[in-house]
């Protein structure tokens, strides 16, 4: 019941991440097609996939400012420009178009993503309780199923260019079901008046340290093990894709998990946790002699950063004031996403000079990252009920 009615306060926001799955999906899972398509190398195509880092932060620059512009309309308005966003990498025939196409994709989905974040943020503060698993649940669910049709249509022949503008419009579909435009109620809430008005340096700094992490382990896993699995052990074309796919799937179910334990146990004791079980799923994949012991390795690392991005997002939105939490979480997730891009790009880098084996190693370090930035964050904002 708690996992339904986090859901029902917060549809619009989860809808509107459950079309940047759509997103994300489709461009994991195709990521072995569009690498041919415009005759990438591994270098070449992690310095493409750092296009949509740059569109990212000059999203996350704006977003605040936006918010606070459109108001109600924010959320609707920018999911609209997911939609747009989705078909965009499959039309491109060179690198440089590619980037070009990377980087509009990165400022749309974005700016969704992030405003969507904070209005879950400002909806846990009226609340006064975790609201973020479940909307983050959401994206792992549309995230996982996009991956494992995307699997099935590679299997049957078809093509990035014909599957992702029929996925462009599902995500619209799915966009306009979670239309809601009301501004949110005023914040009735003594404790926020002790809270920093403005966006600390020390909250944004650890806060974007743990996202950075955790990004890197999220989306270096969905962008590269679909390649791991048809080059590194030598799965058939279009079996790559079940490595996103169950990715998805695990930190759906991670997550759903996550925000019914924590209630029970607190977001700290859950990211800290998280983080070994991520790294240890890293070095499993990173020494995988098969596709069953790599698709295990992923379903580990799934687990473990299931949870670490809205736990997160729920401690930051504790340490600061009403007026301050869309500033901070905002640059929390500029560092953040930098993790979320430079992920990919690092692993090209590495597997270029050594192989992927050796990349997944190096995100087995940068996750364990997160223990000690934890530590430190927790102690900024009080728990759930102390207000």
């Amino acid at each position: 019941m708690a996992v339904i009615e986090a859901a029902r306060i917060t549809r619009a926001p989860l809808l509107t991440l459950s079309a940047v799955g759509i997103n994300w999906g489709a461009l994991a899972s195709f990521m072995p097609d569009i690498k041919a398509a415009v005759g990438a190398s591994d270098v070449e195509m992690g310095a493409a996939l750092l296009a949509p880092a740059f569109g990212s932060v000059l999203a996350m620059s704006v977003a605040p400012r936006y918010g606070r512009a459109l108001a109600g309309w924010a959320l609707p308005l920018a999911g609209i420009g997911i939609a747009v966003a989705v078909s965009l990498p499959a039309f491109p025939g060179t690198v440089a178009a590619l980037a070009l196409a990377l980087f509009f994709t990165g400022f749309a989905v974005a700016l969704a993503d992030m405003t969507a974040n904070v209005r879950i943020a400002q909806l846990e503060a009226r609340k006064g309780r975790h609201l973020q698993s479940v909307n983050h649940a959401a994206f792992s669910l549309f995230f996982g199923t996009t991956a494992l049709g995307v699997a099935f249509a590679r299997l049957a022949g078809l093509s990035h260019r014909e599957v992702m503008p029929v996925l462009a419009v599902v995500a619209l579909g799915v966009i306009l079901a979670g239309w809601d435009r009301r501004p949110l109620p005023p914040l009735d809430d003594e404790g926020d008046r002790a809270r920093p008005a403005t966006a600390p340096w020390g909250v944004v700094l650890l806060g974007g340290t743990i996202l950075f992490a955790g990004f890197i382990g999220e989306n270096a896993t969905e962008a590269w093990s679909a390649l791991h699995i048809e080059r590194t052990i030598g799965g058939a074309p279009g079996e790559g894709s079940f490595g996103p796919a169950l990715l998805g799937f695990v930190m759906f179910g991670g997550r759903l998990g996550g925000q019914v334990l924590a209630a029970r146990i607190g977001e700290t004791r859950m990211i800290l946790a998280s983080a070994v079980l991520a790294a240890l799923g890293a070095l499993v994949i990173a020494a995988a002699p098969t596709k069953a012991v790599v698709l295990a390795g992923v379903a580990v690392l799934a687990l473990g950063v299931a949870v670490i991005v809205p736990a997160t997002n729920s401690i930051l939105g504790r340490a600061v004031s009403d007026a301050a939490r869309p500033a901070v979480i905002a640059r929390a997730w500029m560092m953040g996403l930098v993790g979320f891009f430079v992920g990919p790009a690092m692993m090209g880098g590495l597997a270029e000079l050594w192989s992927l084996r050796v990349s997944f190693m190096a995100v087995a370090l940068l996750v364990l990252l997160i223990v000690p930035a934890t530590v430190k964050l927790s102690a900024r904002a009080p728990a759930h009920g102390q207000r």
